[in-house]
């Protein structure tokens, strides 16, 4: 089975947006959209797919962003892990009240759990439930080929930060040792933020694990 992932840096915190797509039926997920933005249009419109689902790895305002303006013109149910959806109707649980704003995006169609599975097409998304950054933090690994989106637990030598409500250094450690550290060194991480990595760098890299 192949994927298809197109990313984009959205908006003024550089939020990566993920489009996962099966491309034996155009089926896709859109993952993280922290603002609306005509890349997102523009690269469905271009490959033809069909967004079957709005994905959010968190609860935090530049994840969610876009998610209002996305349901808005695809229809896509909006997903999120039960511990993080009261963060999408409060500016003050998601953060952005805390920036002079008020981002919020449309209650949840569909609420997660740790280890179930979200079919995109042909595609599986397994969700893992890694709290630390915010308590409904998830990560969504496809075995096939090997491919974990991390949100903001996980990034290219660093780790989600933990100094906010709800966060916790100690608890996002062991989600990231007993959730992620335990899949192939070459499973290929797509974070919330900067680049591409991989288990195995990030095993033998990383200065927190």
């Amino acid at each position: 089975m192949t994927v298809q992932i197109y990313s984009r840096e959205l908006g003024d915190f550089a939020t990566n947006c993920y489009i996962v797509a099966c491309p034996q039926t155009n089926a896709c997920a859109v993952i993280d959209p922290g603002v609306p933005d005509p890349w997102v249009k523009r690269t469905l419109a271009d490959h033809g797919l069909k967004p079957v689902a709005i994905i959010l790895t968190h609860g935090h305002l530049d994840h969610i962003g876009g998610v209002a303006w996305v349901r808005e013109f695809t229809g896509a149910p909006v997903l999120v892990h039960t511990a993080d959806a009261p963060m999408l109707t409060d500016p003050v649980r998601n953060g952005s009240a805390a920036f002079g704003g008020l981002v919020t995006a449309p209650p949840p169609d569909r609420l997660l759990a740790d280890g179930e599975t979200i079919t995109v097409g042909k595609l599986e998304l397994q969700v893992l439930h890694t709290p630390g950054h915010t308590p409904g933090g998830i990560c969504l690994y496809i075995r096939d080929g090997g491919h974990l989106i991390t949100g903001d637990t996980l990034f290219a030598g660093s780790i989600g930060r933990t100094d906010l409500p709800g966060g916790s250094f100690e608890t996002l450690i062991r989600s990231i040792r007993e959730k992620l550290l335990t899949l192939p060194d070459e499973t290929t991480v797509y974070p919330g933020h900067g680049p591409a990595t991989s288990i195995g760098d990030e095993r033998a890299y990383n200065p927190f694990l």
